[in-house]
């Protein structure tokens, strides 16, 4: 069983940046694919960032070339890096660990563990 806990979410200006955190315990961290998710009041939740175990990642469109995710396993730590903020970018983003087949990285249902959440502001 993983536990998962996300840190770092707060308030910031549009063009600002923010380094989230997610801390993993109670599993073999090094053997999980590592998601980061996201949820603006209204919306579904979507997908943003993933990492597969061998390090290899993949982005959603919209985040692609400002944000950048990566993992310490040493830590048992996952990290979401986001540049150029963007008011868009507004929502409660989560953490999840998963073992996502080949083709399906982005897609929810292939996660088994999530964290509570960290919310994310970009206003002015």
């Amino acid at each position: 069983q993983v536990q998962l806990v996300e840190s770092g979410g707060g308030l910031v200006q549009p063009g600002g940046s923010l380094r989230l955190s997610c801390a993993g315990s109670g599993g073999t961290f090094s053997s999980y694919s590592l998601g980061w998710f996201r949820q603006a009041p209204g919306n579904e939740r979507e997908f943003v960032a993933t990492i597969h175990w061998s390090g290899n990642t993949l982005y959603a469109a919209s985040v692609k070339g400002r944000f950048t995710i990566s993992r310490d396993n040493t830590k048992n730590t996952v990290y979401l890096q986001m540049n150029s903020l963007e008011p868009e970018d507004t929502a409660v983003y989560y953490c999840a660990a998963g073992n996502p087949r080949a083709g399906t990285w982005a897609r929810e249902n292939q996660y088994d563990y999530w964290g509570q959440g960290t919310q994310v502001t970009v206003s002015s």
